[in-house]
């Protein structure tokens, strides 16, 4: 039975690469000078965490700008970044930011694709497997439809598309 994984996996290595770049760029800024601007990254098996540090909220959001430049140089999704935590302060006026590298798709949103599967009315089945979702069927013609009905319907996250047996 033909079957397709749906997964959010970024490319760490080009995570990784984007960092060094930003890193590379702020360091050697002039409206940088001085200050300790920098973005760290953390990598925890598969999840991969970075944070941003600056002197006050406007070169934090400089470093923010020039870390999504890279990403987008290097081809990678900015929606992998989940940027919902607030700037705290660490001391005096420095400031840090938290940014987390989405992997894998969140229960909530897995359930939403397997709603919009079944609300499509083509003959397949869709279920969770941990991270993913599984969808099989009898058709391949029946997967491609799919693929392309969750590229259009679910914009919140970049889907990559694993395991295409036949």
């Amino acid at each position: 039975m033909p079957s397709f994984d749906v997964v959010c996996k970024p490319n760490l290595v080009e995570v990784h690469n984007a960092v060094d770049q930003a890193n590379r760029e702020v360091s050697t800024r002039f409206d940088f000078k001085g200050s300790d601007s920098r973005i760290e990254e953390k990598e925890e098996g598969k999840d991969c965490e970075l944070t941003l540090y600056a002197d006050d909220d406007f070169k934090l959001g400089q470093v923010r700008d020039v870390l999504l430049a890279k990403m987008a140089k290097r081809s990678v999704d900015v929606r992998f970044l989940d940027r919902d935590a607030e700037p705290e302060k660490v001391g005096m006026d420095k400031r840090k930011q938290t940014i987390k590298v989405r992997a894998g798709i969140e229960t909530v949103l897995a359930k939403k694709i397997v709603q919009h599967v079944k609300d499509s009315k083509i003959k397949l089945t869709a279920s969770i497997h941990g991270d993913a979702v599984r969808i099989s069927g009898t058709k391949k013609d029946a997967l491609q439809e799919c693929m392309a009905l969750l590229r259009a319907k679910v914009t919140e996250i970049p889907l990559s598309f694993d395991n295409f047996r036949d």
